[in-house]
């Protein structure tokens, strides 16, 4: 399988050993969220952190969903992830989500939210930037990741009081609400 992905996506014009690092990178971003956001959820207390509980869970349990549907792609493409979690931590596309300084301060923690998705929404669109119109399969999971991403940072810049964006809560429960875009990409 590596080896035919890998012929058509090549014969298409895409730097094959760059996409890859993007992937990775990526890959590496979401997981590495996935960790931050679980210190940043437990931290979410007191009034105003309970309202964002939610939508800082919805959106942790997307990047887990990212990653899980980044790797299929890494490996028929013919990538492998790095051998050490360290390493694979240290080349984050994304700087890490730290909690802030002050947990108790709620805008702390949400800038370091929307930083977060921020970042994600570049590396996203960087990746379909390469991949439209040549790499069909890279470029549907990257630009249903996008639109997840996208969403998750208009769910945050609205708390910190950017303005409305049009963005209403997912309607369901569980796997249900979670990752509408990427569902078709991720196996029970």
């Amino acid at each position: 399988m590596a080896r035919v992905a890998r012929e058509v996506v090549q014969k298409a014009g895409v730097d094959l050993d760059k996409l890859l690092d993007m992937l990775i990178r990526n890959a590496s971003a979401e997981l590495t969220t996935y960790y931050y956001y679980t210190i940043l959820r437990v931290n979410l207390i007191g009034l105003e952190g309970e309202g964002l509980k939610e939508i800082t869970e919805d959106a942790r349990i997307e990047d887990r969903n990212h990653f899980e549907a980044l790797v299929p792609r890494i490996y028929e493409l013919g990538g492998k992830l790095p051998d050490s979690m360290n390493q694979f931590h240290d080349i984050s596309a994304c700087p890490p989500a730290n909690l802030p300084k002050d947990p108790a301060n709620i805008r702390a923690m949400l800038e370091v939210l929307v930083r977060a998705e921020r970042c994600a929404i570049g590396g996203y669109n960087a990746v379909c930037n390469m991949t439209f119109g040549k790499d069909h399969r890279t470029y549907d999971l990257a630009l249903a990741i996008l639109h997840e991403e996208i969403e998750h940072e208009a769910w945050f810049s609205e708390f910190i009081g950017e303005g409305p964006s049009g963005h209403f809560r997912r309607q369901g429960t569980g796997f249900e609400r979670n990752s509408p875009y990427l569902r078709k990409f991720l196996h029970d």
